[in-house]
């Protein structure tokens, strides 16, 4: 086997964690071989300031992936790393969802500014006659906040229309907006703009940032701006995106040199929970972007499938139970129990 095994990911502070977790295990694993890092900017980075709520001609399948893939197909990388949630169901011929890692918290996080930290902040500075009129226009939420507390007609700021419409079934008095930029640009946004109440952001991101829930419901982190609170969202109210918290390492199909390194970092179960979600997804038709949810668990040697879709307007969810083994036909069967019919997407 070729020595030197290149591995390719974009650019971001999340991006860049996730690919050193692979490159780390992957030298623990293999330690004769030498596995260096190589970043490719993608189309979704290049495009900050499009809505991903509506793709369209100038949002291309592949938006996080692309470049990447590219890369593979031409020999300059070995392997991708991918958020397995932007990875497309169908991949570029030539290439194949290698492996999978084991899945992180698979929740996603409402984060809010903290009243009593606005409250001193903002007593300290007209103590100190260092008054800015924009500090009075923020404002902050307490302990025991979630979805349901929210204030009448809070502003959430999210991109994925998964999440907007689960939140805005189950708060319809609330109003959300989009949000680019990574997930330091968005905590950072959340705390000086008074514009949005909060935002919902992926468990698992703000874990492999180092990013830490304190006991008193603080986020807590290096680049963490202070005076953020945060609540995990339970997955019976929000429902996560299809390969969300998994990383997805995309090959080469006829590259046998990769395959004994796939084969020791595929977590089994994993794989088997996001092979029915991706199933489920493509047989909706829909991409990472469609407003469809659906989470795979294995426990006791059984799998079991929730879903949720919103393709027809109102929501229809659904459940299978069954053997990991037959994953993928469990999601292809939820999805057409879930397929909006013919008077419903007329009317969607």
């Amino acid at each position: 086997m070729n020595s030197n095994m290149v591995i390719a990911t974009r650019g971001s502070a999340l991006a860049l964690a996730q690919a050193q977790l692979v490159i780390d295990q992957c030298r623990k694993l293999f330690p004769r071989l030498r596995f260096e890092m190589k970043i490719f900017k993608t189309t979704g980075d290049k495009l900050q300031s499009a809505s991903l709520a509506k793709p369209g001609e100038s949002l291309p399948k592949g938006l996080f992936t692309k470049e990447l893939e590219v890369a593979l197909v031409r020999g300059k990388a070995d392997l991708a790393v991918h958020s397995l949630k932007d990875l497309p169901t169908e991949l570029p011929s030539g290439l194949m969802l290698g492996a999978v890692s084991k899945r992180a918290d698979p929740r996603d996080v409402l984060i809010v500014r903290d009243e009593d930290f606005l409250r001193r902040r903002d007593e300290t500075a007209e103590a100190a006659m260092d008054w800015s009129p924009g500090q009075s226009a923020l404002k902050g939420l307490g302990p025991g906040v979630s979805l349901k507390t929210l204030p009448t007609g809070a502003c959430l700021a999210t991109s994925s229309p998964r999440r907007q419409a689960q939140i805005c079934e189950l708060r319809p008095d609330l109003r959300t907006v989009e949000i680019r930029g990574n997930v330091v640009t968005r905590l950072q946004k959340l705390a000086e703009q008074g514009e949005i109440d909060g935002l919902v952001l992926a468990a698992a991101g703000l874990e492999r940032l180092q990013f830490t829930i304190r006991p008193d419901g603080m986020l807590a982190g290096d680049a963490v701006p202070d005076g953020l609170r945060a609540v995990v969202l339970d997955s019976s109210q929000m429902l996560p995106c299809v390969g969300q918290a998994a990383l997805g390492i995309e090959v080469r199909a006829a590259d046998e040199r990769i395959a004994p390194i796939c084969e020791r970092l595929n977590h089994f179960n994993t794989r088997q929970c996001v092979l029915a979600e991706r199933a489920f997804l493509n047989e909706m038709g829909g991409g990472c972007q469609a407003p469809v949810a659906a989470l795979g668990e294995i426990a006791s040697d059984q799998l079991k499938l929730r879903a949720v879709s919103f393709a027809g307007g109102e929501p229809r969810r659904g459940e299978r139970r069954g053997s990991p083994a037959e994953a993928e036909s469990m999601g292809r069967e939820l999805a057409r129990e879930l397929k909006p019919g013919k008077e419903e997407e007329k009317h969607g």
